[in-house]
């Protein structure tokens, strides 16, 4: 099984992504994840450049989230909302295909956040028919040093918590897979 997993932060040293990492090291051997942290790098949402005119970062985004078997989310809150580069990646693929129907599950690195999440949540369920909200994971970990993160991570506690998490959506998974192909 392939997850995409994408960090809402466009910061070097972010939470989000770090409990991205850590997911995927924690992954079994028959799952594998993907972390993307480069929102940053897609330009800014066009109708205008849909279609035929679809910048080549937005191609490969787009392929990439296409070939996944499923899709967690982590992200901060900015300002009581969804972070911008988020919601641009989220605006590039509500024309096409590529997130109609695949699973998606919310990760969350801080104790805040509820009016982002709500946000996202709404959004994710109007763009995928396929949004596990009841999936769902979150971990205090904002304010904390990079070190402090990786320590708190690593306890068995939380490992224990993410592959439950893992294990949860993966199932999730194979029951959209299987009911897909009934």
């Amino acid at each position: 099984m392939k997850l995409l997993a994408i960090s809402g932060s466009a910061r070097q040293a972010s939470t989000n992504t770090q409990l991205l990492q850590v997911l995927a090291w924690l992954a079994p051997e028959n799952v594998t994840i993907d972390v993307f942290h480069s929102l940053h790098h897609l330009p800014v949402f066009s109708p205008d450049l849909e279609g035929e005119n679809l910048p080549p970062a937005i191609q490969d985004f787009i392929k990439i989230l296409a070939q996944a078997d499923g899709v967690i989310i982590a992200s901060p809150e900015y300002v009581h909302a969804i972070p911008g580069g988020l919601k641009n990646a989220i605006d590039w693929l509500v024309s096409g295909d590529a997130i109609i129907g695949k699973p998606v599950a919310l990760l969350h690195a801080s104790h805040r956040g509820d009016d982002m999440l709500a946000a996202l949540r709404l959004v994710l369920g109007t763009v995928t028919s396929e949004f596990q909200q009841q999936i769902f994971l979150r971990l205090p970990l904002i304010s904390k040093s990079p070190q402090q993160v990786w320590d708190d991570l690593a306890q068995p506690d939380t490992t224990a918590a993410l592959r439950a998490y893992l294990d949860e959506f993966t199932a999730a998974i194979g029951r959209v897979d299987q009911t897909s192909a009934e």
